[in-house]
């Protein structure tokens, strides 16, 4: 639902500048929102988080879906989180299961009111505060922070896969489920309108009747969407074009800072990105003690994937103005001593074994004084190379560059490194000092997805009848 609108933007940057006029006149037809969940936010990372919730309102056009919740707001039948890279070359759709009971945060209800902090459904948040309840509860639970949301409810769904002229689907068994409208031989069908939303929707006719069987089924289905809208000739066919723009723009409601400015700088920066790099993955989660029929986080798993996520920042070093570009050094031949600076205990031996797992040889870990400032550091007599070993470490850690600096610093004290196993050959290069300050980004990961979760991944290639 919410790739239809992402997908809004790489169309807008593959139309010409005469037509600029025109798509001013789609763009003001967009539904907007402010965003406002607060002043304590997670910091900016470079990566691009994109909120995507599908509203289930039943008001207006979507009451023959139901009769509640007409009078009584409405609830996120679908909520997940668009991450792309900093680079942007690579895309992944985090779904949250709506059964999911979290720590809600205090919030402002729709009508100015506060509301409680508590432990509550995840898609309650929706309903008691809008989405500003939502991504401050998202914000809260995750430490990511979210740039756009893009809503859509029932009818906007319907209209944006018709315009796109469907999706096709496989269902393993045949399908008559009254609560989802979806009926349905075995096989191999392409979806619009109803039978779109029905598929997307139901829960008891495929599956377990949980939120959970449903979700690898959405992941799969809108990644078919984006490669549809991407790849499908959708730019190349002028009356398709103009019916996806209007529809998207019909059917989604988006935050007050998703201009068309902000959509073209968007498109811009992803428009070598396809179908192909999105992939889909779920929060991992486990049941929850008190109800049987809800789920909660499943912690440490989610905690280490939620850190991957944010620590998904792209740093490529740069030579200094008139000067030759240094000559790349690779983790395995880098000593590094680990020194914690936060008072945090374990922590330095918790970044040892991180930076370990990417390569580096860890000669040791050990304590300093307190001190504010994370630093990168190598011994005065190695200036001939220690800025470039001292570069392939900060190129592991997240947000700004950390240009290493000559000098050491004595720890308080110090003990040698167990790896888990031997390095091949010892490297014979300068031994690197990092000392984590209260500042610490963090270890930027290789991969977002844990290789815990790597079987829980979906995209466009996932086939539900193999």
């Amino acid at each position: 639902m919410g790739w239809a609108g992402i997908g809004l933007t790489f169309v807008l940057v593959a139309v010409s500048l005469g037509a600029y006029g025109y798509y001013r006149y789609i763009e003001s037809g967009i539904h907007r929102e402010p965003i406002d969940p607060g002043a304590s936010r997670p910091p900016e990372t470079g990566a691009l988080n994109v909120l995507l919730v599908g509203s289930d309102s039943r008001g207006g056009a979507n009451k023959k879906y139901g009769p509640y919740l007409q009078n009584d707001g409405e609830r996120t039948d679908t909520i997940m989180l668009l991450h792309i890279s900093p680079n942007r070359d690579k895309a992944i759709m985090i779904s949250f299961p709506r059964d999911s009971m979290v720590q809600i945060p205090e919030c402002k209800s729709r009508a100015g009111q506060l509301v409680p902090a508590g432990v509550r459904q995840i898609n309650s948040a929706f309903n008691e505060g809008g989405i500003n309840c939502t991504i401050k509860t998202l914000e809260s639970l995750t430490n990511i922070k979210i740039n756009h949301f893009v809503k859509v409810d029932f009818t906007g769904f319907k209209g944006i896969i018709d315009a796109i002229g469907g999706i096709e689907i496989c269902l393993p068994k045949a399908v008559n489920d009254p609560k989802s409208k979806l009926v349905l031989s075995a096989g191999r069908h392409v979806v619009t309108g109803e039978q779109a939303l029905g598929y997307v929707r139901t829960r008891y006719a495929l599956g377990d009747g949980s939120d959970l069987s449903r979700i690898q089924r959405q992941q799969v289905f809108l990644t078919k969407v984006m490669e549809k809208v991407t790849d499908g000739g959708l730019l190349t066919d002028p009356g398709k074009l103009n019916g996806f723009l209007q529809a998207a723009a019909a059917a989604v409601t988006v935050d007050s800072e998703l201009t068309l400015d902000r959509m073209l700088d968007i498109a811009n920066s992803v428009k070598g990105l396809t179908a192909k790099e999105l992939k889909g993955i779920t929060v991992p989660v486990e049941p929850y003690p008190a109800d049987k029929n809800r789920v909660q986080f499943s912690q440490p798993a989610a905690r280490d994937f939620f850190e991957r996520v944010r620590t998904d920042v792209e740093v490529t070093p740069t030579a200094a103005a008139g000067k030759p570009a240094a000559p790349k050094v690779s983790n395995d031949q880098v000593r590094v001593q680990v020194l914690n600076g936060t008072g945090e205990s374990g922590k330095a031996g918790q970044v040892a074994g991180e930076l370990a797992d990417q390569g580096f040889v860890i000669t040791g870990v050990g304590n300093v004084a307190a001190t504010a400032k994370t630093a990168i550091r190598y011994a005065k007599k190695d200036a001939a190379d220690g800025p470039a070993y001292g570069d392939a470490v900060a190129a592991r850690l997240s947000k700004a560059k950390k240009t290493p600096v000559a000098g050491k610093v004595r720890p308080l004290n110090a003990q040698p490194y167990e790896p888990e196993a031997a390095p091949a050959k010892m490297p014979d290069g300068p031994i690197i000092q990092l000392v984590i300050g209260a500042d610490w980004p963090g270890v930027r990961v290789v991969s977002t997805i844990p290789d815990s979760l790597k079987d829980k991944v979906v995209d466009s290639t996932t086939d539900p009848c193999l």
